[in-house]
């Protein structure tokens, strides 16, 4: 695991989430560690019967509920709205885990090196939704996830971590769904200990946005279950 900040300060991070929020419990339970150089503080949703809100409530972190019906096609007011709420935490850093909406670039830019996503795909390959799908129907035989920094541009951040699955004979969308997110959960907190411990950061001003690694610092991977079945 990515050691501490200078000075030993966890960085105060918010989980965005839309549903039950998988990916965010997984980094709830990471972050529950008291050497882990994140901390999260508060769970946001953007629909109020979002499952995982209860999941934070019971794990003792301060959520957030902002419903974005209200503000119909205005895209930015929700998301000041939301940034205002972020604020009065004090958040540092932002992680989508599972976040279904589409940011426009007054967020990404406010929140620009400091905003990271998972997706259920290699990037840049299957960008967008149906990953699964597509890898299936594209004949693949390595499928995974990526956890990016975010860019206005959807899903075509700088990479941060990746992780690669078989692609089995016989897999459906669900299967392979399942065995991608089984990943996702090992790869996002090791993703997030490396840009909160400072071994991996967004260095703007490059073409497309390019990361910048420490190389004193402990890039240890997560251990990954790739066992195929019999």
């Amino acid at each position: 695991m990515t050691g501490m900040t200078a000075g030993g300060k966890r960085r105060r991070t918010a989980a965005l989430i839309s549903g039950r929020g998988s990916n965010m419990a997984a980094l709830l339970a990471a972050a529950a560690a008291t050497d882990f150089p994140a901390e999260i503080v508060l769970v946001a949703a953007n629909r109020p019967e979002a499952a995982g809100l209860a999941t934070a409530r019971d794990a003792g972190i301060a959520t957030e509920s902002i419903d974005h019906k209200p503000f119909g096609r205005d895209r930015e007011a929700f998301e000041r709205a939301l940034d205002a709420r972020l604020n009065a935490h004090g958040i540092e850093l932002i992680c989508l885990a599972g976040f279904m909406r589409i940011l426009t670039p007054w967020f990404v830019q406010r929140w620009l090196g400091r905003l990271i996503n998972i997706h259920p795909s290699l990037l840049p390959s299957f960008p967008g939704t149906q990953t699964h799908e597509r890898a299936l129907a594209a004949g693949v035989r390595l499928h995974g996830c990526t956890v990016h920094f975010v860019e206005p541009e959807v899903d075509a951040g700088p990479i941060i971590a990746q992780t690669a699955v078989p692609v089995l004979p016989g897999d459906t969308p669900d299967i392979l769904s399942a065995r991608v997110l089984a990943q996702e959960h090992l790869l996002y907190p090791h993703a997030l200990a490396l840009v909160a411990g400072g071994a991996v950061r967004f260095v703007p001003g490059a073409p497309s946005g390019r990361v910048e690694t420490d190389p004193t610092a402990d890039r240890t991977p997560p251990t990954l279950s790739l066992s195929v079945p019999a």
